[in-house]
């Protein structure tokens, strides 16, 4: 039996979750990549609430022509200034079952940029 994309991308993330879990002080960064768009949410795992979200559908990063990784950056952006408005300073990074490089890595440097410690 082939292994398909999305049942390996499904084992690395049920590895990944099993180290890195968000709390009260560290919440955890997940990222969801569709063909088209990204999203980010600052979730706490120990009361199971997301916290903030942010992703390339909003009013003003849609409304920008410009390619997917450069929407990752302005997603970044964005959410990073969120965080740092509502306090967070430490996130911990889930990159969701995605390789690190690309759109994912574009959106955590930018996050990193905006002020905060992945």
């Amino acid at each position: 039996m082939a292994i398909t994309k999305a049942y390996r991308r499904s084992r690395i993330k049920k590895r990944i979750r099993k180290i890195v879990t968000g709390t009260a002080d560290g919440p955890r960064l997940s990222v969801f990549r569709s063909n088209t768009q990204i999203y980010v949410q600052l979730i706490d795992d120990s009361i199971g609430k997301t916290l903030l979200a942010a992703s390339s559908k909003q009013a003003e990063i849609a409304s920008q022509k410009v390619n997917k990784i450069e929407k990752a950056k302005l997603v970044g952006k964005a959410f990073a200034e969120k965080a740092k408005a509502a306090g967070f300073e430490k996130i911990r990074f889930d990159r969701g079952g995605y390789l690190y490089h690309g759109r994912v890595k574009a959106l955590a440097e930018a996050i990193r940029e905006g002020g905060l410690v992945i």
